[in-house]
């Protein structure tokens, strides 16, 4: 057989209100019988306590019969095993996973079989056991044959005595399980655990001993920037979906805007949030969805994002808190992916560096600032070192760190010096492409790095304390009027955008200063490098003999 579960036209399908699988089921007699199952269960909680036929709509038929369908009954084999759905809030996700798995567990042949919902919660744990538990007591029948033992979230089948268990996961409860079929509710919270990745490789671990087995990745879009194993497994899907990625054994469901309609602000308009919200007029009240956006509207950016995020699935790339930093408002704009360190030499016709941080629980931040040739618009690419213990002292963003770790914004130290070693090595480029006017430090602990840039040459007065506390705050004002007004360009990244969102406001005095005291645990230091290497532009510095050669060779003209 020959399908393929890339689906390159769902921006079209999407608004068209179509399906977001791309095919039939392989095997539509396993499909059918399941599908028979699934809709006899009865919704107890919704009015009138109708029948999943009665109630779910077309993609969520679809989408249970594309994970029963692609079971070949003649060889015991499922030739798609991974699913990956994610969707906005309250459109029947946990009440769908819960007939999926209890289709799951009653069309089971093996005994003794294991299926299993893993929750990160107890309360979303709940949210999957409770609709399971009331679709057996709603049918005498199904009463008869499974037996629900809800102290430990658990269902068994009389017969075959195969269980579909219920479990606020962590890595103890899913160690050494076999199980069949698996369902991971709500991905993105996941995404925040440091030993999230190990703990679902032990939940899925007896796929490898069970051919006929599966697991689903339920999870609407996270409340701050994707991390960890949610980022992972979203990218992943996206590039399936988009038929970047080849894999026919995984299949995403993605409910989520075309980037086209983002980029207008079409997410906006009421009329469009049925995209993202296939079960409005069911589940979905479209008159409350409606009047909290209004609400949010009105509270402000911060609020605004929250419900875009949980409410019509639009991925946070910035963090806005109420005591954010001004700049963070226009940071986005100010993005552009194309701009490497390379282009920034490239363009400018003289830069400064910014360095801060370097603790064993801190990272090394870097920052270059360029002042581009003919516009004098300035240009800003950063780059982070972390030690390996800062791994083992702030596990809370763990995970982030490996995410920037795997975008290549970020390396991982095993050796102190090494970090120095890379801040050089970038100073370094910039002093030999003829381009370097100075480096700015925190004047406190920086005798290492003073050090190191002498080795390379860069003394005297090309390596200069930039004061901190108030005193920055000439620094942080200055950037945030070059992103408002567009004269300040950025690469757009990912670690940059996390620290921009980290970065509170902190009164001091007739200040407002942004401090690592004030972020606590979350990481500042390469926005922090940033300001000072700033401060030194804004002393606008002139261009080093040697640069006209150097832009020549690139261009050709040498």
């Amino acid at each position: 057989m020959d399908w393929s579960t890339a689906c390159p036209d769902w921006e079209r399908r999407i608004v068209a209100r179509e399906s977001l699988i791309p095919f039939d089921p392989l095997f539509p007699d396993e499909a059918a019988a399941a599908l028979d199952v699934f809709n006899a269960l009865r919704i107890v909680d919704a009015p009138g306590s109708p029948t999943m036929g009665e109630a779910a709509r077309p993609w969520l038929q679809d989408f249970v019969g594309s994970i029963f369908g692609a079971y070949n009954p003649e060889t015991g084999r499922r030739l798609i095993t991974e699913f990956f759905l994610l969707i906005s809030k309250k459109n029947a996700k946990s009440t769908g996973a819960s007939g999926i798995m209890m289709t799951a567990l009653l069309r089971n042949w093996r005994q003794s079989g294991e299926f299993q919902i893993l929750a990160p919660t107890i309360e979303v744990a709940n949210n999957s056991f409770f609709p399971a538990r009331d679709m057996i007591r709603a049918d005498p029948e199904l009463n008869d044959l499974l037996q629900v033992q809800e102290h430990i979230r658990t269902i068994t089948h009389r017969q075959t005595r195969a269980t579909l268990k219920v479990v606020a996961a962590d890595s103890d409860t899913v160690s050494g399980k076999k199980a069949i079929g698996t369902l991971i509710d709500e991905l993105w919270l996941f995404g925040k655990r440091p030993n999230a990745e190990n703990m679902l490789r032990e939940a899925i671990g007896g796929l490898a001993s069970r051919p006929e087995g599966f697991v689903i990745y339920a999870s609407t879009q996270s409340d701050e920037p994707p991390a960890g194993v949610f980022r992972q497994k979203l990218q992943y899907a996206r590039g399936v979906r988009d038929g970047r990625i080849k894999d026919k054994r995984f299949l995403p469901v993605i409910y989520e805007f075309p980037q086209g309609m983002l980029d207008a602000g079409e997410h906006k308009n009421k009329a469009n949030f049925y995209v993202t919200n296939p079960n409005m007029g069911a589940s979905v009240d479209e008159e409350f969805i409606e009047r909290e956006f209004d609400k949010a509207v009105e509270a402000g950016e911060e609020s605004l994002r929250g419900f875009l995020s949980k409410h019509l699935n639009v991925e946070i790339g910035l963090a806005l808190r109420s005591d954010r930093w001004a700049g963070a408002d226009y940071w986005e704009q100010g993005g552009d992916p194309a701009l490497t360190l390379a282009q920034l030499l490239a363009r400018s016709e003289v830069v400064t560096v910014g360095v801060d941080g370097g603790g064993l629980d801190d990272l090394l931040g870097l920052a270059v600032v360029g002042r581009e040739r003919v516009t004098n618009r300035w240009l800003l690419w950063a780059h982070a070192w972390a030690h390996t213990s800062v791994f083992a002292r702030r596990k809370e963003i763990a995970p982030r760190l490996r995410d920037f770790e795997k975008d290549g914004d970020l390396t991982v130290v095993e050796r102190l010096g090494d970090d120095i070693d890379g801040v050089v090595e970038v100073v370094r480029r910039c002093d030999e492409a003829g381009l370097l006017a100075s480096v700015g430090l925190d004047p406190v602990g920086i005798g290492a790095i003073v050090d190191a840039m002498a080795e390379i040459g860069v003394t005297d007065n090309r390596v200069v304390g930039i004061p901190q506390g108030w005193k920055l705050a000439g620094s942080i004002k200055t950037t945030e009027r070059k992103l408002a007004d567009g004269t300040l360009s950025h690469g757009g990244r990912p670690l940059m955008a996390w620290c921009v969102g980290n970065a509170k406001v902190e009164p001091r005095g007739n200040a407002l200063l942004i401090t690592k005291q004030a972020a606590g645990t979350a990481k500042i230091d390469p926005l922090l490098a940033a300001f000072n290497a700033i401060a030194l532009m804004a002393t606008n510095p002139e261009a080093r003999d040697g640069m006209n050669s150097f832009f020549a060779s690139l261009t050709g003209d040498a």
